[in-house]
């Protein structure tokens, strides 16, 4: 199930994609990971899940990745009497810690870190930012507001605080519950939410205790200022523009998501665009032009995957939505433009002996008649800095551990194979040519580049490259070494 193209799709499950013959479907239509949505569904509810796409990958014997997105800490109002209230702009309007009912005038929001946070003038945003609080005055126990845009505000929405970093792990009692379920599943990466320093990721990747990979969702402003930090913290990263869209004004985002996922390119770490790609197809078999257009604009950006998230979990068409996606990634790669959009976005020569080399494999890809790069790793760094490169040719990721070829899936152009163990460099030569030509990415008169670490078998040793003649693989059985 060899994919047409390099930008990988992330759909999300859920009750409208839980089956064996959706998922199933869905993988064939072009899915390259499942996220599984921890703020949605039981245990047993994600348990089945998880089997089911196991199934799927036994019965199509290509590795698929499972994503398992951590809820985080909710942030929300308490009850009003009425069930909501009619807000005016310019009204006074109290949050505070009380547990009796709200009213016009008031209502419990049961966070005290945030009073213990605020600053006068900071803003709080209610229902996705549909109303706008001021705060005028605050205590250690509640806040005296102005409403600067009204609205209706009804039981248990949710809080956005956009100005404060608040004092409040990344992970919640529920998170650490479901981090431990799905990290006993087996699933390959974890996606944390309410990201707002490195120590978050850190403690994440603490109790994951190397069973899956951290991946840090983007979504709060305080992230964007110390990303730095969080990406060195991090494997990946998704830019979660939809609460990004909430706390920071709408028209920050589109540049906000152009340098996250340049940073993350030079780091060679994949980098996930999410949120509202095709919206439209929850309730539509068609997207709109502005959906596609979205969606195409990440992948001329480089971004390793986008996302799909109520078109699939809940959606009427979400074998459709990823048919969507699919065509739209193949119609931009083989744009000429994309390609000199990519090569202009490449940065500049890397210092170690391991950059020089996938770039060597990338420019004799690009000036002579290669036809795919062959890339033997044990830990998926050879070929996350293959990806970076965003060669023209396809990226053939061999390595002996099916965890490490479930998580490159996630990386931009991979197309991972499980290996037997190789000890000497001509063995691998052999490995890559016979992956190479019965997978139909070169045919016996055609040449490949292959790429490896002597010693084998330990992480960061990337240091040889051979251009290898299909044709010719059986003689490397009598080289010397």
């Amino acid at each position: 199930m060899r994919r047409l193209r390099n930008i990988k799709i992330v759909a999300t499950l859920g009750p409208a994609s839980s089956d064996y013959g959706t998922i199933k479907a869905l993988h064939a239509a072009g899915a390259d990971v499942f996220r599984l949505n921890m703020s949605h569904g039981t245990h047993d509810e994600i348990g089945g899940r998880h089997e089911v796409i196991r199934r799927v990958e036994r019965d199509t014997g290509r590795p698929i990745a499972i994503l398992a997105d951590l809820q985080g800490p909710k942030l929300r109002v308490g009850v009003f009497a009425n069930e909501g209230e009619e807000l005016e702009e310019g009204a006074d309007f109290r949050l505070d810690l009380d547990e009796t009912p709200g009213d016009a005038n008031r209502v419990q929001l049961p966070h005290p870190e945030i009073f213990q946070s605020l600053e006068e003038g900071a803003q709080l945003l209610v229902n996705d930012g549909k109303i706008r609080l001021r705060v005028n005055r605050f205590c250690e126990d509640f806040a005296d507001t102005t409403v600067v845009v009204g609205g209706v505000i009804s039981n248990r929405k949710g809080v956005n605080v956009p100005d404060t970093v608040l004092p409040l792990a990344a992970l919640s009692a529920k998170d650490r519950d479901d981090l431990e379920f799905v990290c006993g599943l087996g699933v390959d990466w974890l996606a944390l939410s309410f990201v707002q320093r490195p120590e978050d990721v850190r403690e994440a990747r603490k109790l994951a205790a190397g069973r899956a990979a951290i991946l840090s969702k983007i979504e709060k402003p305080a992230a964007v200022k110390v990303f730095d930090g969080i990406l060195e913290a991090s494997d990946a990263i998704m830019v979660a523009r939809g609460d990004l869209g909430v706390e920071l004004p709408v028209q920050n985002v589109p540049p906000i998501q152009k340098r996250l996922v340049r940073k993350c390119r030079a780091a060679a770490k994949p980098v996930i665009v999410a949120t509202q790609m095709l919206e439209s197809m929850i309730e539509s078999p068609v997207p709109t032009r502005a959906e596609v257009s979205d969606v195409a604009a990440a992948i001329y950006e480089g971004a390793d995957a986008v996302m799909l998230s109520a078109e699939s979990a809940a959606g009427d068409y979400p074998v459709e939505a990823v048919t969507t996606m699919d065509n739209v990634a193949r119609e931009v790669e083989s744009d000429p433009t994309y390609l000199d959009v990519i090569r202009a976005s490449r940065g500049g020569p890397k210092a170690s002996v391991a950059d020089a080399i996938v770039s060597a494999a990338r420019e004799i890809a690009e000036t002579t008649d290669i036809k795919a790069i062959c890339c033997f790793s044990q830990s998926g760094t050879t070929v996350r800095l293959v990806a970076r490169e965003r060669p023209n040719v396809p990226i053939v990721a061999l390595t002996t551990l099916m965890e490490t070829a479930r998580r490159l899936t996630l990386t931009w152009g991979a197309q991972c194979f499980l290996t037997g163990e190789t000890s000497r460099f001509k063995e691998a030569v052999i490995s890559a040519v016979r992956t190479a030509t019965l997978s139909g990415f070169a045919e016996e008169d055609d040449q490949i580049v292959v790429t490896a670490g002597v010693p084998f078998n330990v992480p960061g040793t990337t240091n040889i490259l051979r251009v290898a003649p299909c044709r010719e693989r059986l003689i490397y059985s009598s080289e010397p070494e």
